[in-house]
């Protein structure tokens, strides 16, 4: 039945260590499809997830669906299937990580223009991509003189890590990644081009906005830098660093294993242990990135917020404004 969990997945489900069923099962997840009335689809979407006590962040537009979500193992199962029934939707994939505890406080559904905000006319990922690579097949495609990596992720996001020799375009957001090409073009004259982002989604758009600009070899990273952390022993990776991740963990190392970063209580860009030694560090008020970006009375309002969450913590309760 489309939508449907396969038996065979169910019965990975039952093998897995009984541990595992007492952690949050996190599931990123993106795809393309055409939905004609994506406000329809909101409401069930998010009842059911409130019904199984799932949370996190999930975007529907007339292009498809995004996002991450997490909750028991049942639930995530229900939900899934929920989305694989959605039309289109047969073939959606996902990755799985866990968490010792809950990375968001709450759910929500959105609805967008885009589930991923290129801002780019006629940007259409189901007419075609670059070639898939498999991270097996990653080392060797990026060790190649002839190949140029890109990594198309916001700079906050690259500050923690990227792969050995990869192009920081030093974009703010990813509606600025068209621009930088634009300008940086003649840099990749005769290269081919590799491209990766965190699960995938951002290189489905970047790579057919690259093939319509006449680029004719260009390949990304398939399951995006999150499957290459699950899959590459660290031994022989070509990683450095940890990956920006967008729920309460703030980054992963490889294995999918939760990082040192937290993240900055007011412009939640990832703060790494040396930065919250920093003197411009104040939790849950600023970081040395952003000390100059608020008035006195967001730092005051921020200050308030960290009290009532450290209250909230000693009474054994989450705040909403701990993320999520």
């Amino acid at each position: 039945m489309p939508g449907a969990v396969a038996s065979s997945e169910r019965l990975e489900i039952r093998r897995r260590p009984a541990h595992e069923g007492l952690m949050p099962v996190i599931a990123a997840l993106y795809h393309f499809t055409r939905f004609d009335d994506p406000a329809g689809l909101r409401g069930p979407l998010l009842d059911l997830c409130l019904k199984e006590g799932v949370k996190g962040s999930l975007l529907l537009a007339s292009e498809g669906v995004n996002g991450t979500i997490a909750g028991p193992r049942d639930g995530i199962d229900t939900v899934l299937a929920h989305l694989r029934a959605l039309p289109g939707c047969a073939g959606l994939e996902w990755k799985e990580s866990h968490a010792g505890d809950m990375p968001f406080g709450r759910m929500k559904v959105k609805l967008k223009r885009e589930i991923v905000t290129m801002g780019v006319p006629g940007v259409d990922p189901r007419a075609s991509v670059g070639h898939y690579v498999a991270p097996q097949d990653w080392n060797a495609l990026i060790s190649t003189p002839d190949v140029a990596v890109i990594d198309t992720r916001n700079d906050y996001e690259v500050s923690l890590g990227t792969f050995r020799g990869a192009v920081d375009p030093g974009t703010r957001s990813f509606r600025d990644f068209p621009a930088w090409w634009e300008a940086n073009r003649e840099r990749f004259h005769n290269k081919r081009i590799a491209m990766f982002c965190t699960g995938g989604i951002r290189c489905e758009k970047s790579t057919n906005y690259l093939l319509s600009q006449g680029v004719s070899d260009v390949f990304h990273l398939k399951g995006g830098i999150l499957k290459y952390l699950e899959d590459m022993p660290q031994a022989d990776s070509l990683w450095q660093g940890e990956c920006y991740v967008f729920d309460a963990r703030v980054s992963v190392g490889h294995g999918l294993v939760p990082g040192a970063n937290s993240s900055c209580g007011a412009c939640r860009r990832p703060v790494t242990p040396e930065g919250r030694m920093h003197p411009d560090y104040e939790e849950g008020v600023c970081c040395p990135v952003c000390v100059n970006d608020y008035s006195e009375t967001d730092r005051a309002r921020f200050r308030e917020r960290q009290r009532q969450m450290k209250l909230a913590e000693a009474r054994g309760e989450r705040h909403l404004g701990a993320g999520g």
